[in-house]
C-alpha cells in the first residue's frame, strides 16, 4: 500500500497546524461561521444535526493494522466508542468536539491519514474495488491509478472551487464492483489487442436529486494519457458546469444538457493541448507507484483445502460463512474475506472500536496487514490463506463480526438518515434495523439469494437507493415520514436505475411490503438460481406492483 514521502508528511502536518489556527479563531469568535464553514468542509467536518461530524479518508478503501488501530482510538478518545463506515470507503464519526477536530486530525498524520477533500466542492476521495490486487478475475490492480489521481487531485488550484462535488472510481475485473457508472467519471481499466492498459472512460454518472448513468465518452485511453484526458474533462465541466443552480451543478446535468458526443469533443479539444504536456503519465512513474502495491509473498498453502473440506463438515454456521463471505482469489490457496458490518438489527457500517482493534488483530497474523473497506458498508481482508479461515472466523465470532450475509438481503446498505443528517427527511437506521431483524433467519436469506436493499433517508441518495435491487427513498409528507420504493436498480457493470414502484408506505408498513415483494419474487422465478434482479428484469414491474397495491389500483 502507499506509504507518505516526505512531502505527504509535511503538507499533511502543514494542513492540520493551518486547520489548529482556523478552529482557533472559530472558537474565539474571530472567524464566523459563514467564512468558517468552507474551511472545515475542506477538512471533512460537517455540522450535523446534533453535533459536528468527521470524515475521514480512506483512499481507494485500503488501511493497515497501524491505521485501523488509530480509528479505535479516536472513537475511543473523542468520540462515543464507535465509526461508520461509508459508501465512499471513508469512515465517519459523528460525534467529536470542534474543539478536539485538529488533535483528531493530527493522530491521523501520524498514520498517514487526513481528512482533506472529503467534503466540499472539490474531487473526493478516490474509489475502486475492495478486491483490487487479488481478485481471480481481474485484468489489473486499480489501486496504483487511483494513487496518481489522489496526488494530482489534492488541494488542485484549479479544480478545488468546482461547481459542486466531483467523484471518480476506478476498476480492474469484468465484474464491476465500484459503480463506475454512477459517477462523474467512471475508470474500467482494459487491455488493448496489444496487450496495454488503458481505461475505458465513463462521464456524468450520479444520483441524488436526478439519477444519470454515465455515458463511455473513450473506450480506450492509454494509462499515460490518464492525467492529461481527466484534467481535459475537468476542465470543460469547470467551465461550463452550472454554478447558477446547486440541483443542476453535477457534471451529469452537463452531459445530459451538451450531449456526450459534444462534449467528448470538447474534451478532445483540450485533451489535444494537455496530451504531450507534463501531465503526461511516464512508465518509470507508474512503475515506482505500483510497486507500492505489489501483492504480498504468498506462500503455497496447498494443505488449506483439506482442512477447509473437514471444517465445513463439522460447522453448520462455519460452513455458511464460508460459501457467503470468502470469495476465490487470484491465488488458489488463498481467499477474500468480507467482514460483514450487517449484523441482524445491527446499524449498517457501524464498528465498535473493539472490533476495530480486533479486525486491527487479525489482519496483522493473517492477512499480510492489510484491510479494504468496500462502498456497501462491509470491511474486507484481501489476502488469507484458507489454512487460516478457522482460526480468523473464530476471532470474528469473538465479536460478532462472523454473519454469513454478504450479498443477501440483510446486507443492508444505510445512510445515518434522520438520527444523524440535518438533510434527511426520514430515518434510515430504525428501518434497516427491522428489515434485517424480519430476513434474519439464515435459511431464509439463503432461499431468497442475492439481494441488495439500499436506503437513503432524503433525495441526496447517501445510500445509493437507486442502484438497490430494492431502494426505499425516505421522504416527508404532511410533517409525516414516507418511504417510496424502488425496484431493479444495479450499481455493476450492467448499470441500471430502479424504478418506482408505486405511491409510498409509511414507516410501520415497509417491511410488510418487502415481505410482499421477496414474496412475489420468489413465486415467479425460474428456479432458485434466477436472483431477484434477473427475475425483475424478465417480468418487469407490474406483478409486484399488483402484489402491493391490487390489480387494479392504480399507483401514484
Amino acid at each position: 500500500m502507499y506509504r507518505y514521502d516526505e512531502f505527504d508528511h509535511a503538507f499533511v502536518h502543514d494542513r492540520v497546524e493551518q486547520f489548529r489556527d482556523q478552529v482557533t479563531r472559530r472558537l474565539s469568535g474571530e472567524l464566523a461561521e459563514d467564512a468558517f464553514k468552507p474551511l472545515r468542509l475542506m477538512n471533512g467536518v460537517y455540522l450535523q444535526l446534533h453535533a459536528y461530524m468527521l470524515r475521514v479518508a480512506i483512499p481507494y478503501g485500503t488501511l493497515n493494522s497501524k491505521q485501523m488501530r488509530m480509528l479505535a482510538h479516536i472513537a475511543r478518545k473523542y468520540d462515543r466508542g464507535y465509526g461508520h463506515f461509508t459508501t465512499r470507503q471513508n469512515i465517519q464519526y459523528n460525534w467529536p468536539k470542534l474543539s478536539d477536530t485538529p488533535d483528531i486530525l493530527a493522530d491521523l498524520a501520524s498514520v498517514e491519514m487526513h481528512a482533506i477533500q472529503t467534503s466540499g466542492n472539490c474531487i473526493r476521495n478516490v474509489t475502486a474495488d475492495h478486491f483490487a490486487g487479488a481478485a481471480a478475475d481481474e485484468v489489473a490492480d486499480p489501486r496504483p491509478y487511483a494513487e496518481i489521481l489522489r496526488q494530482w487531485s489534492s488541494v488542485h488550484p484549479e479544480f478545488s472551487f468546482l461547481p459542486r462535488k466531483f467523484k471518480i472510481a476506478v476498476t480492474g475485473a469484468e465484474r464491476d464492483r465500484a459503480a463506475i457508472q454512477v459517477h462523474d467519471i467512471g475508470l474500467h481499466l482494459k487491455k488493448n489487442d496489444k496487450g496495454e492498459i488503458g481505461f475505458a472512460v465513463y462521464v456524468g454518472g450520479g444520483q441524488g436529486r436526478t439519477p444519470m448513468i454515465a455515458k463511455k465518452i473513450r473506450d480506450f485511453l492509454p494509462e499515460e494519457d490518464l492525467l492529461s484526458y481527466t484534467t481535459a474533462i475537468m476542465r470543460v465541466y469547470n467551465l461550463h458546469g452550472r454554478r447558477d443552480n446547486k440541483y443542476k451543478a453535477r457534471i451529469k446535468i452537463l452531459v445530459h444538457e451538451t450531449g456526450a458526443e459534444e462534449l467528448a469533443r470538447q474534451v478532445d479539444v483540450e485533451f489535444a493541448d494537455l496530451k504531450n504536456t507534463e501531465l503526461k503519465l511516464p512508465d518509470t512513474d507508474i512503475q515506482a507507484i505500483s510497486s507500492y502495491f505489489a501483492l504480498p509473498a504468498l506462500s503455497e498453502r496447498p494443505e488449506g483445502w483439506a482442512n477447509l473440506a473437514r471444517w465445513k463438515k463439522a460447522d453448520e454456521g462455519f460452513a455458511r460463512w464460508i460459501d457467503q463471505n470468502v470469495q476465490p482469489h487470484s491465488h488458489p490457496d488463498y481467499g477474500m474475506v468480507t467482514i460483514s458490518l450487517k449484523p441482524i438489527g445491527g446499524i449498517p457500517g457501524d464498528a465498535s472500536d473493539a472490533q476495530m482493534d480486533l479486525v486491527a488483530d487479525i489482519a496483522e497474523e493473517y492477512a499480510f496487514d492489510e484491510i479494504r473497506v468496500s462502498h456497501e458498508q462491509n470491511l474486507i481482508l484481501p489476502h488469507v490463506a484458507l489454512a487460516d479461515l478457522e482460526a480468523v472466523y473464530r476471532g470474528l465470532v469473538s465479536s460478532g463480526l462472523a454473519t454469513a450475509n454478504a450479498g443477501l438481503i440483510t446486507d443492508i446498505i444505510a445512510c445515518p438518515g434522520l438520527d444523524y443528517c440535518a438533510l434527511a427527511n426520514a430515518r434510515s437506521i430504525p428501518l434497516s434495523q427491522e428489515i434485517s431483524t424480519r430476513f434474519g433467519d439464515p435459511a431464509r436469506q439463503a432461499e431468497i439469494g442475492e439481494l441488495k436493499i439500499k436506503i437513503s433517508g432524503c433525495i441526496n441518495a447517501c445510500g445509493h437507493h437507486h442502484v438497490g435491487h430494492i431502494g426505499l427513498l425516505g421522504v416527508e409528507k404532511k410533517g409525516a415520514e414516507l418511504y417510496q420504493i424502488t425496484l431493479g436498480g444495479s450499481g455493476d457493470e450492467n448499470t441500471s436505475i430502479g424504478e418506482i414502484i408505486g405511491r409510498g408506505f409509511e414507516p410501520e408498513k415497509v417491511t410488510d411490503a418487502i415481505e410482499t415483494i421477496v414474496e412475489t419474487y420468489l413465486g415467479l422465478r425460474n428456479d432458485p438460481s434466477e436472483i431477484f434482479l434477473e427475475a425483475y428484469r424478465r417480468v418487469g414491474p407490474q406483478p409486484f406492483k399488483d402484489a402491493l397495491y391490487g390489480s387494479t389500483a392504480a399507483a401514484a
